[in-house]
C-alpha cells in the first residue's frame, strides 16, 4: 500500500480513530446503562422530613386513543404532595371533555385545566404552557407530554435524584410495548440509536436534554426569565438546559426511562419526527451535517474497513461484516438493559427493525438536508443558524420579525455578566464524539 498518496493514509487514521471513538461510546452507555437505569426508588420519607411539592405542566391538544389512560397515570402517583395543570389551547378541543371527566373522577387530586394560549414567541408548547407555569404553586416544575405513561414511582424517583447542585433532571426517551412493526421500529430507534447517546452524554457531562419529562427548579429557570426566554427557540429543551448550566447547576438523567404511549404510531409519522429533529440538530450545529452520517453503522463500517485495509492490509468485507454484527449484538444488549424485561418481540422481529433502521437512517438524514422548513402539525417554520426560529405561514401582520433583526435571549453566566446565546455546544453524537476525540 506504499503507493497510495501520503494524504490518503491521513484520511484512514481520522476514520479508524472515529471508529474507536463510536464503540468507546457504544461501552460507555452498556456500562452506564446497567449502573444507572432502573434502580428501585427509595421509600417515601418520613413526615419529619416531607417531599418537595411538584407542579406537573401537561400540555394538550387533541385526543388519541390512549391519551386517557397516560393522563390517568399522573391521579394515581404514589408521591404525597403535586399538582396537575392541564393547559388546552383550543376551547373546543376534544381533550377538555377527557380532561374533565378525570377531575370528576378523582376530585381529591389537586388538577386544574386551563383553556388559552400565551404569545411568547414561536414555540408552541411555550405558548401553551405558559400561562400554567405562571399559575404554578410549587417550587419545582415537571413538564410532561400528553403521550407520556408514568408508573406510581416515577415522580418520587425523579425528585430523589434532585441533590443541591442539580436543578434539572430528565427521563431518557424510551417507549411502551404496543403491537405493530412500527412500534418496534420505534422501540429499536429509543433503545439503541438514543439511548446509546443520551447515556453516554450524561456520564460525559454533554447537553442531551429532550424535554418530553423533566424535573426543574422554577426558581432558577425563573432566574434565566421564565419560560418566554426560550420561546424563540424550537427546541426550548436544548436551550433551557443550556442556561441551567451556565447558572452553574448541574442536569442529570432519572433511573426510570420516560414511556412513550402514543395511541397513533405509524412508520410515516414517526420518520417524519426523525426528520424534524435531524432539521434541529443540523440548524443548530451545522458540524452535524458531516459528523452525524458517520455515525451511522453502515457508512461507518465501509470507511472503517477502507481504513483497516490501508493501514493494516486486513481484508476489508470481513471486517465490515464483523463490524456490522458485533454492532448489532450491542444494541440488542443495550436494548435489553433499557427495556429491562422480556422483549415484546421475538430477536428476528428485532434484527428486522435493526436493519429498517440502520438503512433508513442516513436517507432520512439527507431527507431533512434537501427541505430544511420544519412542518408540525399545520404549521411551518424555518431555523437560523443557532437555533432561532420563525413562522412562516402567519399572517403579515402576526409575522415574526426578520431573523436578521432579532437577538437572542441573554441567559447569565457564572459571573452574573449576560452574554447572547446564538451558538449551542454540539448535540447527540456530534459533541459525544468530539468530546471523546479531543480527551
Amino acid at each position: 500500500m506504499s503507493h497510495l498518496p501520503v494524504p490518503l493514509y491521513g484520511f484512514a487514521a481520522f476514520f479508524m480513530i472515529f471508529w474507536f471513538g463510536t464503540w468507546m461510546v457504544h461501552l460507555i452507555a452498556i456500562c452506564y446503562g446497567k449502573y444507572k437505569l432502573h434502580k428501585k426508588s427509595c421509600k417515601l420519607p418520613p413526615e419529619s422530613s416531607p417531599l418537595p411539592g411538584v407542579s406537573i405542566l401537561k400540555p394538550l391538544m387533541g385526543v388519541d386513543p390512549n391519551l386517557q389512560h397516560n393522563l390517568e397515570t399522573f391521579f394515581t402517583m404514589d408521591y404525597p404532595v403535586y399538582e396537575l395543570l392541564f393547559c388546552v389551547e383550543d376551547k373546543d378541543d376534544p381533550a377538555i371533555k377527557l380532561v374533565e371527566g378525570l377531575l370528576e373522577k378523582y376530585p381529591r387530586i389537586d388538577a386544574r385545566l386551563s383553556v388559552g394560549w400565551s404569545d411568547v414567541g414561536v414555540n408552541p408548547k411555550i405558548n401553551n404552557i405558559h400561562h400554567g407555569y405562571m399559575a404554578a404553586k410549587f417550587d419545582f416544575v415537571m413538564i410532561s407530554d400528553s403521550g407520556i405513561k408514568m408508573k406510581n414511582d416515577t415522580l418520587l424517583d425523579m425528585v430523589q435524584n434532585i441533590s443541591e447542585k442539580h436543578a434539572l433532571v430528565h427521563q431518557m426517551p424510551f417507549t411502551c410495548d404496543r403491537e405493530g412493526f412500527a412500534t418496534i421500529f420505534e422501540k429499536v430507534f429509543f433503545g439503541t440509536v438514543q439511548s446509546r447517546i443520551y447515556l453516554s452524554a450524561d456520564v460525559l457531562g454533554i447537553n442531551c436534554h429532550t424535554g418530553m419529562s423533566c424535573l426543574l427548579r422554577k426558581a432558577v429557570i425563573d432566574q434565566l426569565g421564565g419560560l418566554r426566554t426560550f420561546g424563540c427557540y424550537l427546541a426550548e429543551d436544548f436551550f433551557i438546559a443550556k442556561g441551567v448550566t451556565k447558572l452553574g447547576w448541574k442536569m442529570r438523567i432519572s433511573n426510570q426511562p420516560a414511556l412513550q404511549n402514543s395511541g397513533l404510531c405509524d412508520i410515516g409519522s414517526f420518520q417524519a419526527r426523525l426528520i424534524r429533529w435531524a432539521k434541529l440538530r443540523v440548524a443548530m450545529v451545522p458540524t452535524t451535517i458531516l459528523l452525524e452520517p458517520l455515525s451511522e453503522c453502515m457508512i461507518l463500517g465501509a470507511f472503517a474497513a477502507w481504513s483497516a485495509s490501508v493501514l493494516f492490509n486486513w481484508e476489508p468485507l470481513v471486517f465490515y461484516m464483523v463490524h456490522i454484527l458485533c454492532w448489532l449484538l450491542s444494541d440488542w444488549l443495550l436494548l435489553s438493559i433499557v427495556h429491562h424485561g422480556s422483549m415484546p418481540f421475538h430477536k428476528f422481529e428485532f434484527v428486522i427493525g435493526w436493519q429498517f433502521r440502520e438503512l433508513t437512517g442516513p436517507y432520512l438524514f439527507l431527507h431533512a438536508l434537501w427541505d430544511p422548513a420544519i412542518r408540525w402539525r399545520t404549521r411551518t417554520f424555518k431555523l437560523h443558524w443557532g437555533g432561532m426560529a420563525y413562522e412562516l405561514n402567519t399572517p403579515a401582520d402576526c409575522q415574526t420579525a426578520p431573523l436578521q433583526q432579532q437577538t437572542a435571549p441573554t441567559l447569565p453566566t457564572d459571573s452574573g455578566q449576560a452574554v447572547a446565546e446564538v451558538t449551542p455546544a454540539a448535540t447527540f453524537c456530534t459533541e459525544a464524539m468530539h468530546r471523546l476525540l479531543v480527551s
